[in-house]
């Protein structure tokens, strides 16, 4: 405590507090969308609000402090993305086993060490693929919006733009504050449904069906280990943070499976979030940026435990700004994604089918696009990539010619 105390710097807490708030107005939203498709009752999503909230608060201080490192936990939104589709069709007890089953994949890899051979076996562009098609539906839905209420949805897709360029790290935040001031000015925000409340944990029994571990555990295995702690790790090496992976998955999964029982469906190391942590506006000397990972867990746990106070403030919005948020929150990593997607030419065609699968939202045999996208992504992979051996043909010797002796 005496350390942190000494090392204490307002500009870290206030890029712990800004990881924190963006991670709320983008990420967040998406939860909500999966859980009005499935209907889910309040208390419920309360409840998994708070275990995603408390999560990556206790884990983010306890990783901070142990390995003094800003390390930033959150929850996965391409995850959220994937429940939007799947929750509808199947019961969240169900969705409960599949999360129990992820986390128990995700700690296996990370106590055997196995990360970054798993990695290297799958390629990077079908992962991108896959995760470029489950993100899709959020990028077309920003402008499905514009249809509902234009003036709302294209303000925020301005002040998107103009921030973009701008100052692109508070872009999201601007699109929040100018949509949620259009709203209250526009008499939209629905204050009847505010309320003040404390989140209260909801024990969800689980149930384990084959199909529905096929459909969502595997999808949320790959794109934790693709979409989020490759970049994860990515951003903390880009600033010089030899911290190893390991323990940093295992802690991660670890903390998903004992939260999976109350809706948490998985918590994984930030990338976009955490690199506002990680630079130089966080502290000069790196060795005290540390501090920015534990006043962004401090901030979770504060908002985690209002989680009841959040779910009516995200229900009193009407659908359209959180459609836009979604999509413009989404933008940059859809566009990673497509760009990952195509960029080795070798791969290009195999990483498109993955990509189209997903995004089409087809379901055969029971199981969903996402896991449809990954198996014919791999087998284009697999096929397109088989040399053809062409048999040694000796060429005949020269007819009417002399082989001249050896000099």
């Amino acid at each position: 405590m005496k350390a942190l105390m000494k090392d204490f710097s307002l500009s870290a807490v206030v890029a712990g507090f800004i990881a924190t708030v963006i991670s709320y107005a983008g990420p967040l939203v998406i939860i909500f969308q999966a859980a009005k498709a499935a209907n889910l009752p309040h208390d419920v999503l309360s409840s998994w609000v708070w275990t995603i909230s408390i999560g990556s608060g206790v884990l983010g201080i306890l990783l901070s402090v142990r390995y003094r490192v800003p390390i930033i936990i959150a929850w996965s939104a391409p995850g959220s993305a994937l429940l939007v589709t799947m929750l509808p069709d199947i019961t969240l007890n169900e969705a409960v086993g599949a999360y129990i089953v992820s986390s128990v994949v995700v700690l296996l890899v990370g106590l055997s060490g196995a990360f970054d051979r798993i990695i290297n076996r799958l390629p990077a562009a079908i992962a991108a693929g896959m995760l470029a098609g489950i993100l899709f539906r959020f990028g077309t839905g920003l402008f499905v919006s514009v249809k509902e209420q234009p003036w709302l949805v294209l303000a925020m897709f301005g002040t998107y733009l103009l921030f973009k360029r701008a100052l692109p790290r508070y872009a999201v935040l601007a699109v929040l504050v100018v949509g949620v001031t259009i709203t209250i000015a526009s008499g939209e925000l629905r204050s009847d449904a505010l309320v003040i409340g404390l989140a209260t944990p909801v024990w969800i029994a689980p149930e384990f069906s084959w199909q529905v571990i096929l459909n969502i555990a595997f999808p949320l295995v790959m794109v934790a280990l693709t979409g989020q702690f490759v970049p994860g790790m990515a951003v903390l090496r880009n600033d010089g943070y030899e911290t190893p992976a390991s323990p940093l998955i295992s802690s991660s999964a670890l903390g998903s499976l004992l939260l999976a029982p109350f809706g948490c469906h998985g918590l994984n190391l930030a990338a976009i979030t955490a690199a506002i942590c990680t630079g130089r506006e966080s502290h000069e000397d790196p060795s005290k940026r540390y501090v920015a990972g534990v006043s962004g867990g401090v901030f979770y746990l504060v908002l985690g435990i209002f989680g009841a106070t959040l779910v009516s403030i995200f229900s009193a919005f009407p659908a359209a700004l959180i459609a836009a948020l979604a999509g413009l929150a989404l933008l940059a990593a859809i566009g990673g994604a497509l760009s990952a997607a195509m960029a080795v030419p070798a791969d290009r065609e195999a990483a498109l089918i993955t990509f189209l699968v997903t995004a089409s939202g087809m379901s055969f045999l029971g199981l969903s696009a996402a896991f449809w996208g990954l198996i014919f992504g791999i087998a284009a992979h697999l096929l397109l990539g088989l040399r053809k051996r062409i048999p040694a043909v000796a060429s005949p010797p020269a007819v009417g010619r002399k082989e001249q002796p050896a000099r």
